[in-house]
């Protein structure tokens, strides 16, 4: 299981959110690119970047940021946030990113997910947020009657390189993922499903990889700004 930890970007600094509220973030690096260096220093394989600004905005906000750690480092990196049409996905993927995240567009216009993954296979993924296991969109302030397994299920064909399923609800509050929901879904689907959004220590990183479901990784964020949980420690337990 892939430890992906988060830089979520806010007015161009690093900042986590809690429980998707933009009023309430805590700053805890206004050099993004130096935080991405520490991560990748650390030994991580991955980086889990969101654009919340562009989330809101529905394109491209802290690109600058984004392109900086681009720069800084040499490890993949996944971003979501307004990522909403075919030029921006192909731009994104010409700057270097491994990997683009939609969200929003995957409830208002799934034949873009289908047209990127086609046009772009295993750099397409499918971010699915959710407050009590309905999709809410647009920088998590819309919410619909979509339900997180049926949105799942629908792209089962499209070639999508994951889902990364997030419980606002949890995000940013130290409380522990939602082990239950994301297990139902890993078990739902043959998608890849990677675990976001509360895992605060050692233990929930284990939980998840021992939930009985083929999670193919889990985000955090907080925890490892706030030292909860120690970046090296936690890819030593993972490692097979």
């Amino acid at each position: 299981m892939i430890l992906y930890p988060a830089i979520d970007l806010k007015d161009g600094q690093a900042v986590r959110l809690l429980k998707g509220e933009m009023d309430k973030a805590t700053v805890f690096n206004d050099d993004p690119a130096s935080q991405a260096a520490q991560f990748v220093e650390a030994g991580c394989e991955w980086l889990h970047l969101v654009d919340l600004n562009g989330a809101f905005a529905g394109e491209p906000v802290n690109a600058a940021a984004v392109e900086a750690i681009l720069e800084r480092v040499n490890v993949p990196a996944q971003l979501g946030g307004g990522i909403r049409d075919m030029a921006t996905i192909e731009r994104w993927l010409k700057k270097g990113l491994k990997r683009v995240i939609l969200g929003t567009v995957a409830v208002e216009n799934p034949a873009l997910v289908r047209e990127a993954a086609g046009a772009f296979p295993g750099q397409v993924a499918v971010g699915i947020d959710a407050r009590n296991g309905l999709v809410a969109t647009r920088g998590w302030a819309e919410e619909t009657d979509v339900q997180v397994t049926d949105l799942a299920r629908s792209f089962e064909d499209a070639g999508v390189a994951a889902i990364i399923y997030t419980d606002i609800n949890r995000d940013g509050a130290m409380q522990g993922p939602n082990i239950e929901a994301t297990a139902a879904l890993a078990n739902a689907v043959s998608i890849p499903v990677i675990a976001s959004g509360g895992v605060s220590s050692l233990d929930d990183l284990l939980a998840l990889r021992d939930c009985g479901a083929p999670l193919d990784g889990a985000i955090s964020g907080r925890a490892l700004y706030d030292g909860a949980l120690d970046l090296k420690e936690a890819l030593a337990a993972l490692s097979p």
